[in-house]
């Protein structure tokens, strides 16, 4: 008896030092979030973004049993995620404008319901035309994630936090590529491809129903922002019923911090460009009057074109990077997956540590440190990238992912924050429609693109194992070596996409004043 007691004693008490742990840990985080209420959000959102990046990741992750089950190449592989994103690219514009329209949550829960369903139909594909429809069709689902993200994002966080806010949103873009590829690939090596895809259905099917219970629907303009240490969002129901009150929270708490960096901006005499500015209601602008808007904004169009060819890499390296490290370093696929994992907690750190610190700067008067991130990111990836891809030395290429890892990373947040900064809140959703649009159109086509480089170079040809784990036979040479051309050569967009930044540092000011006044004007136009 004195035998048993001690285990069992020993079990309570690792598991209360457990408790205490995991208790202080989110505690830790709730402080560098802002508090429960902030914590809830900023976790929801995450992992909206983050799911839909695990299943483009799954398809990098399964790539080895597709190719053997199906008898595909890469070009065809490619396919499979290209015709998903571009579908998706073509719903966000009416996805936009619904979102400037709608209850945006009502909007995300219908949106993922369907989009569970497709990836469970994705898992039970009898062929490759199939499995390619359904990916068509999941498409069309996952449109809604960007825009009403972005328009929650807006509500939710003051102008003054929102690259860091940001930062703590897209970590679950990143931490959902990596649990896509860990969890479909291990799926897949155990029970077969069509299992990764069962896989993704069961969390995807879960997340509605926190949304409904934890996540309501904010009013748009401000009142429902979330100060730091509150525990409940504010309702759009909640605000109608005590406006006086929430608009006065609007007025005072997030307002001071929003406005340091437009007061650095009259500060400098920077004036409204009058063709710009919107002094009508903007809900009420036709969504073809709303996409032209957007695209009159200069800096908006520099910032869309730099962050998707961010993207576009991205895009291309999530599908092929399992496939290219067991290649190029002669690893198993578990070992190949791992270090995949490792560079993606390095990008995490990057898009934490650009959010913070480009906010910090902001208030500090450098009103363009969220351009300078974009700049200084794609540009030292793309130089970073380089001799990483070269090298067939593991432990010398390692340090190199991750400092890569990190810098692709980091202008993500800090871009995403400058989008709303010089479009009126009003219209995030349709902005951001065009701005998801123009990203999910090159991310369609860049593992296509990456997979036809790639057999331009001699790589098109696979020559793994038979069965279930054929992921586990060695890749062969002329396949590593077409995608390490293709990657070497795909560098040089990435680069393009800093050095066209240069130029928002002139146009961004002019837009953040002119959003400003557009804001100010449609506040006081007659219903």
């Amino acid at each position: 008896m004195t035998a048993w007691r001690l285990p069992e004693r020993w079990l309570r008490e690792s598991g209360r030092w457990l408790e205490e742990e995991a208790e202080e840990g989110l505690e830790k985080v709730t402080d560098q979030i802002g508090g429960p209420a902030r914590r809830r959000a900023v976790l929801l959102l995450a992992c909206v973004v983050g799911l839909d990046s695990a299943d483009k990741g799954a398809i990098g992750a399964i790539a080895p049993q597709l190719e053997h089950a199906l008898h595909i190449g890469t070009t065809k592989l490619g396919l499979l995620v290209t015709v998903s994103s571009l579908v998706g690219a073509l719903a966000t514009i009416p996805v936009g404008a619904l979102t400037d329209r709608t209850r945006r949550v009502r909007l995300l829960l219908i949106s993922i319901v369907m989009w569970a369903g497709a990836q469970a139909v994705s898992g039970l594909a009898t062929g490759y035309l199939m499995l390619l429809v359904t990916r068509l069709a999941l498409g069309a689902v996952t449109a809604t994630a960007g825009p009403t993200v972005a328009s929650l994002t807006g509500d939710f966080f003051p102008g003054a936090e929102r690259s860091r806010m940001y930062g703590f949103i897209l970590s679950g873009e990143l931490v959902g590529a990596g649990l896509g590829i860990a969890v479909a690939g291990g799926a897949a090596s155990i029970l077969g491809w069509r299992a990764a895809f069962f896989a993704l259905a069961v969390p995807t099917l879960a997340l509605p129903w926190f949304l409904k219970r934890m996540l309501p629907e904010p009013a748009r303009g401000g009142q429902s922002r979330i100060a730091p240490g509150d525990e409940v969002i504010a309702s759009v129901e909640e605000v109608r019923d005590h406006p006086d009150r929430y608009q006065a929270q609007a007025t005072e708490r997030p307002a001071r911090r929003d406005t340091r960096m437009l007061d650095k901006v009259v500060e400098a005499g920077v004036e409204p460009a009058p063709e710009i500015v919107v002094s009508t209601d903007p809900t009420k602008m036709s969504i073809w009057r709303a996409i032209r808007y957007v695209l009159q904004v200069r800096t908006n169009i520099i910032l869309i074109v730099a962050s998707s060819l961010g993207y576009f890499f991205f895009a291309g390296l999530r599908t092929f990077a399992v496939v290219f490290v067991r290649g190029q370093f002669g690893i198993s696929e578990g070992q190949a997956t791992f270090l995949v994992l490792v560079v993606g907690i390095s990008a995490i750190a990057g898009v934490l540590l650009s959010g913070r610190y480009t906010d910090r700067l902001i208030g500090k008067g450098r009103i363009d440190s969220r351009i300078l991130a974009g700049i200084i990111g794609f540009v030292s990836a793309a130089i970073i990238l380089a001799p990483a891809m070269w090298t067939t030395v593991v432990w010398i290429a390692v340090p190199l992912f991750c400092l890569a890892g990190a810098a692709i990373s980091a202008p993500n947040p800090a871009l995403d924050a400058a989008r709303l900064d010089v479009i009126p809140a009003r219209l995030w959703g349709r902005g951001e429609g065009v701005r998801t649009f123009m990203r999910n159109t090159l991310e369609a086509f860049a593992p296509l693109t990456f997979g036809f480089v790639s057999q331009l170079f001699g790589g098109g040809r696979t020559s793994f194992g038979t069965g279930v784990n054929s992921a586990h036979a060695a890749v062969s040479a002329a396949q590593t070596h077409g995608l390490e051309m293709t990657f070497l050569v795909m560098l040089v967009p990435l680069a393009i996409a800093g050095v066209i930044l240069l130029k928002a540092r002139e146009t961004y000011p002019v837009d953040v004043r002119s959003a400003a006044e557009s804001e100010r004007r449609s506040r006081e136009a007659p219903e």
